[in-house]
């Protein structure tokens, strides 16, 4: 099993960090993983987006070309990546400020209002981790409790405060993508 997944948006929003999670909840199940950032000189504020690869078997390369899950935080990442999903695959889309709808009838499309989400559970900077919640719901990246664990060694201890916040914005996220 190798599955393939993009996260897109603009820096700042989270899309490298949520990949290091996919990666870390993966690699406690003992699979093996590639993690890949892509992003411009600015940063905070430009485009940011990072490739992550879950496999039982060691890894020849970290590119993704066709993905088995995209998700998209900001318009200008829907629209660059929209076709990188596989057909059959998952497109997650920030319905909190992408206004458009998907164009492809060949894949699960998940609308995520994850700034809304965020500020549901008081966890204003919680919207990474709520699209990664309805990502978790619409296809089978890993177990919850790998995820929260992993959530927790990412944080690290100067940040471990925001653990909670993180939890429930990942167990909303999921909760949304169910409707």
């Amino acid at each position: 099993m190798t599955k393939r997944y993009l996260f897109a948006g603009f820096g700042g929003q989270g899309m490298l960090l949520i990949g290091k999670f996919v990666a870390m909840a993966c690699m406690l199940e003992g699979k093996h993983v590639s993690w890949l950032p892509s992003y411009g000189p600015e940063m905070r504020g430009g485009t940011a987006n990072c490739s992550v690869i879950v496999s039982d078997d060691p890894i020849g390369t970290p590119m993704v070309d066709k993905a088995d899950a995209v998700v998209a935080m900001n318009l200008p990442s829907l629209l660059k990546f929209e076709d990188s999903v596989k057909p059959g695959g998952v497109l997650v889309i920030n319905s909190s400020i992408i206004d458009r709808k998907a164009e492809r009838d060949d894949i699960k499309v998940v609308y995520c209002d994850a700034n809304g989400i965020a500020e549901a559970v008081k966890n204003p900077k919680g919207a990474n981790v709520a699209i990664l919640g309805a990502l978790m719901q619409a296809t089978e990246v890993c177990d919850t409790d790998k995820m929260v664990e992993a959530i927790r060694i990412e944080l690290g201890e100067r940040k471990a405060r925001f653990l909670e916040g993180n939890k429930a914005a990942l167990a909303a996220g999921m909760e949304a993508a169910k409707a």
